[in-house]
């Protein structure tokens, strides 16, 4: 995705939230960069709050976090910001943050401008049921393929069968101890 792309994106939800513009149009002129490690993104809040990629300016925060913890950011948003490692203007991340915490795409209402709204409530509430069946899903064959590895075919071995051998292994070893100590007296 180019700069302009996602910012058009962000545009799109600030275009409803004053509040949010406003909030951003305290740091006119400063430059974010959103690091992903593949892709480097940078955008400049304008005057009215909205943003505009800023191509060869420097940044005034650089917010980088690695590929693989996307998907735990998209799942978590309220804790998106423990994922990244923040350089910066602290004020500017401050506001990012409050703003990717609160922000959200109604999809719902633009849906209704292209089928109407009973159209829009039920694709979007299918569109709901099946993330869920698919979470519920993903879930469940992760538990059945722990389950197979710990019963059916051991790999694995449960924290707690660890915790017991190892426990046994010290009650075993200090039992030794003390007869090899019994023998030492008796042989003297």
């Amino acid at each position: 995705m180019t700069p302009s792309i996602i910012s058009a994106a962000i545009n799109h939800l600030l275009t409803r939230e004053q509040w949010a513009r406003n909030k951003l149009a305290a740091h006119t002129g400063k430059v974010a960069c959103f690091d992903g490690g593949v892709l480097a993104v940078k955008l400049k809040v304008a005057p009215d709050g909205m943003l505009c990629a800023a191509a060869d300016e420097t940044p005034n925060v650089t917010i980088r976090t690695r590929l693989a913890d996307l998907p735990l950011i998209m799942q978590n948003r309220e804790r998106a910001f423990s994922y990244v490692n923040v350089e910066g203007d602290a004020d500017f991340a401050n506001t990012i943050s409050q703003l990717s915490q609160t922000l959200r795409w109604e999809v719902e209402e633009d849906l209704s401008k292209w089928v109407g709204d009973i159209a829009a409530a039920r694709i979007a509430a299918g569109t709901r049921d099946i993330i869920e069946n698919v979470k519920v899903t993903q879930q469940k064959v992760a538990e059945n393929i722990a389950e197979y590895f710990l019963e059916e075919n051991p790999m694995l071995v449960r924290p707690q069968a660890v915790a017991d051998f190892t426990g046994g292994v010290t009650r075993l070893r200090d039992d030794v101890e003390r007869l090899s100590k019994r023998v030492e007296k008796l042989i003297k």
